[in-house]
């Protein structure tokens, strides 16, 4: 079979969810026995987001091969099996270094570098690239980030122009515009799409789909008058509005025949795409047995979207417990002990700098006095072993030398290799390592197996010339990385459930599948409240 291609774009503003589109769509695919790939297109100048703020950007999703890369291949990863790895997501900044770096070494030959052919041409390679990367995909999906007529990804569309010529037969255009509804006047407009479908063609794309984004069901009216002047089919305008959970929307799209409409256009065959394990799932949303509240203690806890993975993971977990939980931010510079109080237990994620550090060694003696369960993530766990070695082994000016340079006692110390570094992008311990665990530990128990493989993404690691002193009072090393002998997990052993991990559990959560030691977590937290009834 002749690989296909889908290319999904965005019109009227951004924050649309064409990334949630893009992995409902891929899930889809797979439901039909399709095997996926899936590319993400980032507009802006940047490598990658590993060194954007997550106020702008939002996290940094980490995969296997240690890249840094968009947040929406999270999205990607909890809705589908599709590979991701450096392949999955390129930004105009990764494909113009690429482009100088040729130059420099003169691989053009005293060609005059240009936007067409030569920028356009990498942007092509790249979706090659993608497709290939296993002998058995069938369907690629392209999500192109930003919207439509914006300055920064015209290169990207006049790209995909291009690719459309040479593989006429084998791609698809779906595009995601917003439907906004006046109350003033009590009116949907559909103006915007309109203009946004005609700035598609003024590129030379033109829509084979329109997903009409809005916050309520459109009467028919609305999605006829659109099928009529952006010239496609009616049954190919669809509608996505706002659900209650993100895990309903492959339902909401199989009935309204996408699957069907995506099979006929990529001239596939089709096969009923079976979603009732979904919709099981979904039956724990909608009718939860237990609720529980957990503090994420971080310091970008305004931005919902700065640690989307670890919110995800903690929903997964819930699930399998028939549970429903919600996340109470709490600023780690600003504790408030009202919130602090309503909290069943706490997890704290990873983050850099000296900004709220304290809070969260804060919240790491409040739970460990109280007996409250605790989840340290990277910088979590680094708390975690600061307040230990303050209080127990009375170190009292006890530091991470990323805090505190000159710390007499630095039990969480840069890595030998990182120092005399001075760029600050991709420069850190990244990527899957594998980890051996202590027999009986929590960890263990937890895992159900001695070896795992988890992400990392940090400069500064525990002091293992502390580790004997820690240990003698409790807080035992239960997982270690058995390349270099570093320490990746952390725990308290008389404590109902203390633990830190100096890697990103969170990026390999499922809905389907959840990761054991947010399991774990969870069902701590539930223990706990049980005692307190």
């Amino acid at each position: 079979m002749k690989k296909k291609f889908i290319f999904i774009t965005g019109g009227v503003v951004s924050s649309l969810g064409k990334g949630l589109v893009s992995a409902s769509i891929g899930m889809l695919l797979e439901r039909q026995n399709l095997r996926i790939a899936m590319l993400k297109f980032d507009p802006y100048l940047n490598i990658d987001p590993g060194t954007m703020s997550p106020f702008q950007h939002g996290e940094v999703y980490v995969t296997d091969d240690g890249s840094e890369t968009d947040l929406d291949l999270g999205h990607y990863h909890r809705f589908t099996q599709s590979p991701l790895s450096e392949i999955s997501n390129v930004t105009s900044g990764k494909v113009y270094n690429t482009i100088i770096k040729k130059e420099r070494r003169g691989e053009f030959l005293g060609a005059t570098i240009q936007v067409i052919p030569h920028v356009t041409d990498e942007i092509k390679l790249s979706i090659h690239r993608c497709a290939a990367q296993e002998e058995e995909i069938d369907v690629t999906l392209i999500e192109i980030g930003g919207t439509v007529g914006d300055i920064e990804s015209q290169p990207f569309m006049e790209a995909v122009r291009q690719f459309h010529l040479d593989h006429p037969e084998d791609c698809v255009n779906i595009h995601l515009s917003y439907i906004p509804y006046l109350k003033t006047s009590g009116e949907v407009k559909t103006k915007p799409t309109q203009h946004s479908i005609q700035t598609l063609r003024s590129m030379g794309l033109f829509p084979d789909m329109i997903l009409c984004r809005s916050e309520s069901p459109l009467d028919p009216p609305i999605r006829e008058k659109i099928s009529l002047f952006c010239s496609v089919p009616p049954p190919r305008v669809l509608e996505v509005v706002d659900v209650s959970s993100i895990y309903e929307l492959p339902i909401h799209l199989v009935k309204q025949n996408m699957d069907k409409q995506l099979t006929s256009l990529l001239g596939l065959p089709h096969k009923k795409v079976d979603l009732s394990d979904w919709e099981q799932l979904l039956e724990s949303v909608k009718h939860p047995k237990q609720f529980l509240t957990v503090g994420l203690v971080g310091k970008y806890t305004t931005h919902k979207d700065a640690y989307k993975s670890v919110c995800e993971a903690l929903y997964h977990a819930a699930l399998a417990c028939g549970a429903k939980i919600h996340i109470q931010g709490i600023e780690a510079g600003e504790l408030d002990s009202q919130d602090i109080n309503e909290c069943d237990g706490f997890l704290v994620p990873g983050g850099f700098g000296h900004r709220g550090f304290e809070g969260k060694i804060q919240i790491a003696q409040i739970c460990r006095e109280q007996e409250i369960p605790y989840f340290g993530i990277c910088l979590g766990m680094q708390a975690l072993v600061v307040e230990f070695s303050r209080s127990q082994l009375h170190l009292e000016r006890a530091n991470s030398t990323e805090m505190d340079s000159q710390t007499p006692d630095p039990v969480i110390s840069l890595l030998s290799e990182q120092e005399g570094i001075k760029d600050l992008g991709g420069t850190m311990r990244r990527g899957a390592y594998p980890c051996h665990l202590k027999s009986e530990s929590k960890a263990f128990i937890s895992y159900g197996k001695s070896e795992i493989f988890e992400r990392h993404r940090h400069r500064y690691e525990f002091n293992n010339k502390y580790r004997e002193s820690f240990e003698k009072k409790g807080l035992v090393v239960s997982g270690v990385c058995p390349k270099n002998g570093l320490c990746e997990i952390v725990e308290l052993t008389d404590h109902p459930w203390m633990l830190g991990v100096q890697f990103h559990p969170e990026f390999k959560s499922k809905p389907n599948r959840p990761h054991p030691l947010f399991s774990a977590f969870v069902k701590a937290m539930f223990e706990r409240k049980k005692k307190d009834v």
